[in-house]
């Protein structure tokens, strides 16, 4: 897909799906400034949006202001805790709500989630609004579909090393210590 410097692109992050494709996959963070840049690709960035999900963690804290000044506005949801015990945390309405506002400012909206939810918000942005729809996620783990929606789709997979921090393994046994 050709790329040039006066497209106009709105960024948006599903901070949660990424973590855990990363985390899943590889045992590693996602390094979101990487990807950032990489989406953005030169062109002019109107807008980026990382959507976070908020537990009580006081590590979260940091990692939300990292988002930020990487360039990132940060948007946070409560983590949802049933009387079940079931827990629930996603921004796919929002985000959805969000891209559907900007599309008029922006012609290219770049989903950072492989989440075929979004699916049909990448039909509606193309066909309704004239945007091209790029996706940034993992291979393995992004939803077929939504890659066939897509305009464009980048594999993260394809370039760990520049997408992707490796955790110490002392963090990891850390992290196991206090869950």
């Amino acid at each position: 897909m050709i790329k040039h410097p006066d497209q106009r692109v709105g960024v948006f992050v599903d901070v949660a799906n990424m973590y855990h494709s990363a985390k899943n996959l590889y045992q590693a963070r996602v390094q979101f400034d990487q990807v950032l840049t990489a989406a953005v690709a030169g062109r002019k960035l109107i807008r980026a949006i990382a959507y976070v999900i908020r537990s009580a963690s006081e590590e979260e804290m940091s990692f939300f202001e990292a988002l930020n000044k990487q360039g990132f506005e940060v948007k946070q949801k409560d983590l949802q805790i049933f009387f079940s015990g079931e827990k629930k945390a996603d921004w796919d309405v929002g985000i959805a709500i969000d891209a559907i506002k900007m599309a008029d400012r922006l012609d290219t909206v770049i989903l950072v989630s492989g989440d075929g939810d979004y699916v049909p918000l990448v039909k509606y942005l193309q066909e309704n609004k004239g945007c091209l729809v790029e996706i940034y996620a993992f291979g393995e783990t992004t939803s077929a579909r939504l890659i066939e929606a897509a305009d464009d789709f980048y594999d993260l997979s394809k370039n760990k090393n520049k997408f992707l921090m490796r955790r110490s393994r002392s963090l990891i046994k850390k992290i196991k210590e206090t869950s």
